[in-house]
């Protein structure tokens, strides 16, 4: 059986032939931006190259039945109504299109968690601003021991005016996934909507939005999915959707049109850009799912079960204990560093090492949290040569205290 693994699976130095990373480099952060393979930049390399063939035909004509072509297909991989999707080029700008399409009132509260990205804090900050609102903040405990507490610290923050509750997915500082449908479901049953920064959830783990039932649920296509930068999507439930405008108003907001909504025609159309990211999502999906035999649920398993183990070298070699169970990770897994300088560390394993790994300044600016990701391409080794690297740093820092 284990000759037969070994066959079916490349090893990683043959997976990342399939990217154009530098292979000089430990790449352990593929969280942050993701990392497009070659076949697909190939594939947006083609979408260019028509579009500037015949730029009239392409915007004027083709255009519209293409992106309906990738948003079904992008809507089939995520669990959601086409009809309730659309593309906007990140997960912040997904954010702040909800934000600022609210009508907000002073008597608003608006509820988060201390753990929500900062962009989208931001984002939430100014709109609250503006209108008088108050944001309101429940503490998830880090270190954590189940998923209820992020549940029990969720609703114990709701009042009778919540308005709006904004919550990530998977969290980008801790790496922990929140449990939506338990929390989604309370809150839909109290009349509060919320508004999901799902930023790293597509392509690393399992979705079916229909079934969360988020009033908003916003995504990334360019870090797990591995669509190329500018990919990404905002699903939008239907009985809100003549609520919520695009960031950039164009050509749609008066189009005499009846045989598409009005989401469609304003989103679909907000000025000339360069729609091969979107176009480039099947492709994506395509790619990604042909890596191994069992597609992407093979592929989603092996990135969680290498993210484990990669934690379990950490923490033995650092004799640091797991600050979250296994089951409460993805492809990302995080492990609590004693406090000093995050960017010195992040800089001096690049430059020392060759090793490209987050180091996370949260909870306080001193803090630092070493986030590892697992795609394809990393191996158990790089794991092992990271957590020897810091084991070293901290040993030379250690020594120069005293």
């Amino acid at each position: 059986m284990k000759d037969e693994l070994v066959t079916l699976n490349p090893s990683p130095s043959s997976w990342l032939e399939r990217w154009s990373l530098d292979p000089a480099v430990a790449f352990l952060n593929h969280g942050s931006f993701g990392a497009c393979p070659l076949a697909v930049m190939d594939a947006q390399q083609q979408w260019r190259s028509r579009i500037e063939r015949q730029p009239l035909q392409f915007f004027g004509r083709d255009l519209e039945p293409l992106l309906d072509t990738a948003r079904h297909e992008l809507a089939a991989f995520v669990g959601a109504d086409p009809e309730n999707l659309a593309f906007v080029p990140n997960a912040t700008t997904g954010i702040n299109t909800v934000l600022r399409s609210l009508t907000l009132s002073p008597d608003d509260e608006l509820l988060t968690t201390n753990q929500e990205y900062n962009a989208c804090r931001n984002a939430l900050h100014y709109v609250a601003e503006r209108a008088g609102a108050k944001i309101v903040v429940a503490s998830i405990p880090f270190p954590i021991e189940s998923p209820q507490q992020v549940i029990e610290a969720v609703l114990g923050c709701v009042s009778a005016r919540t308005r709006l509750v904004l919550i990530d997915h998977i969290v980008s500082q801790t790496g922990l996934i929140f449990p939506l449908e338990p929390l989604v479901t309370e809150l839909n049953r109290q009349g509060i909507e919320t508004l999901v920064d799902g930023a790293h959830a597509p392509g690393m783990v399992p979705l079916k939005l229909s079934a969360i039932g988020a009033t908003y649920y916003t995504g990334n296509c360019h870090k797990w999915l591995c669509a190329p930068k500018g990919a990404a999507f905002l699903v939008v439930q239907r009985d809100r959707q003549s609520a919520i405008r695009p960031l950039t108003i164009s050509h749609g907001a008066n189009s005499p049109r009846t045989d598409r909504t009005r989401f469609r025609l304003e989103f679909d159309w907000t000025g000339t850009d360069d729609p091969s990211p979107y176009l480039c999502i099947p492709e994506a999906i395509r790619v990604m799912g042909s890596l191994l035999p069992g597609g992407w649920d093979e592929l989603m398993a092996t990135n969680h079960a290498l993210a484990i183990a990669g934690r379990q070298v950490l923490c033995q070699t650092l004799n640091i204990p797991p600050p979250c169970p296994d089951d409460m990770l993805g492809a990302m897994a995080v492990v609590t560093l004693p406090d000093g300088n995050p960017q010195w560390l992040q800089d001096t394993l690049l430059e020392r090492y060759q090793i490209e790994v987050p180091i996370v300044p949260y909870p306080t600016p001193s803090s630092r949290q070493v986030r590892i990701s697992a795609q394809l391409y990393n191996s158990l080794e790089q794991y092992s040569d990271l957590a020897a690297a810091i084991a070293e740093l901290l040993s030379d820092a250690a020594a120069q205290c005293k």
